[in-house]
């Protein structure tokens, strides 16, 4: 189809699909880009911008998650495999959700999107610049489709409250959302009052992103002080790449990593088959394989980054689930990270009956352990 065929279907589709709504019938929100937008009262069908926003769709919609995803990008399979089965197994419409594509590689699908008919766009803060650049939102708005900014990644602890609350605002889920973000504060304060008080010695942490993927650099990427670099603060940590890495994501040389001489390496992971099958990562997510996580673990910190490193001749080796940088239950990798750096003080701290009340109170999907794994102290 030619450039101007293409404008002129999008342009008759924003017409078809634009039917005017009674401002009566409409609700305004902020958004997490400051913008105030207007969005149906009723919201029966929405896009998300990521797949993975699922996290929080299905703590709001809990009896029937997928029934208002008209449309998705689908990474969710590919980004966690496990988890999705789980969804798969209860709902297999999920299958079904078409794939609309993303702003941010250039392949968001408009013409598709506005034909599937929805009320609401959700997008990360991180796609907004390619979604204004392109006229995304203004072709959407012309079709009477509403653009949402959300933000569970770049800045998730100034983020993660206002995106839930947005979300149940628009699904018409405000209690369920208030009974959530409650529950977040509660455990994520179990942890910040007690480092408060017992004010403990900050052992120096490299946490390695998507170690054994190959994303970035074989080794080593990791986080600035943001995302799991906040976490590693939140936990009582020093990040070593929190003075290195300017914002949320980059790259450290595997020299830096020696001479920092890190006295905890945490590696993030997760079931990356479909994404990289032949790469070394540790295989994370419900009913993780624990001993093949285990090796492949070992198999990281012995590449020449680690040769000599405190963590390492300590036995303090640990990998956690990489999903918990893009999800509104990032409290709960806090929570783990805190028990690996201070064992004592958070003695009684169990995040794995955390995470399984999460599931219990919010999820329709059941827990199944296999979040972390760590290696066993040598001798």
């Amino acid at each position: 189809m030619g450039s101007m065929m293409r404008v002129l279907a999008v342009a008759a589709l924003a017409l078809w699909a634009g039917t005017a709504v009674a401002a009566d019938d409409k609700i305004a929100v902020t958004d997490l880009a400051g913008r105030t937008v207007e969005v149906p009262k009723h919201v029966e069908r929405i896009l998300l911008g990521e797949g993975r926003q699922i996290y929080i769709v299905a703590a709001l919609d809990r009896e029937n998650p997928i029934g208002r995803i008209a449309g998705w990008k689908d990474e969710f399979e590919r980004s966690d495999l496990d988890t999705y089965r789980l969804y798969q197994a209860k709902f297999p419409g999920i299958d079904a959700i078409p794939d609309i594509g993303d702003p941010e590689e250039g392949t968001f699908n408009t013409e598709q999107a506005i034909a599937l008919k929805p009320d609401v766009l959700f997008l990360l803060l991180g796609q907004k610049p390619a979604a204004e650049e392109s006229g995304l939102i203004k072709t959407l708005e012309g079709a009477g489709i509403a653009t949402v900014f959300i933000d569970f990644r770049d800045e998730p602890f100034t983020n993660t409250e206002p995106s839930v609350r947005l979300f149940g605002q628009i699904l018409g889920r405000q209690d369920r959302a208030e009974d959530f973000i409650a529950f977040y504060r509660q455990q994520l304060d179990l942890v910040l009052g007690r480092l408060s008080k017992a004010d403990p010695p900050r052992p120096k942490v490299m946490i390695e992103r998507a170690a054994g993927t190959g994303w970035g650099a074989e080794c080593c990427a990791s986080f600035g002080d943001e995302n799991f670099g906040r976490m590693v603060r939140m936990a009582g940590g020093t990040n070593i790449a929190a003075g290195l890495i300017p914002g949320a994501f980059g790259v450290l040389n595997p020299e830096q990593v020696t001479v920092a001489n890190p006295d905890v390496v945490i590696a993030t992971g997760a079931n990356w088959s479909q994404f990289v099958p032949d790469g070394g990562w540790v295989g994370l997510g419900p009913d993780a394989d624990q001993a093949k996580a285990k090796q492949r673990l070992a198999a990281l910190v012995a590449r020449p980054a680690y040769t000599g490193v405190k963590a390492v001749a300590d036995g303090r080796v640990h990998a956690i689930w990489h999903q918990f940088y893009d999800s509104p239950y990032q409290f709960v990798g806090v929570q783990q990270i805190a028990k690996w750096l201070h064992p004592d003080p958070f003695a009684d701290l169990d995040p794995e009956a955390t995470f399984r009340t999460l599931h219990e109170r919010f999820l329709p999907i059941p827990y199944r352990p296999g979040y972390w794994v760590s290696l066993a102290p040598a001798g």
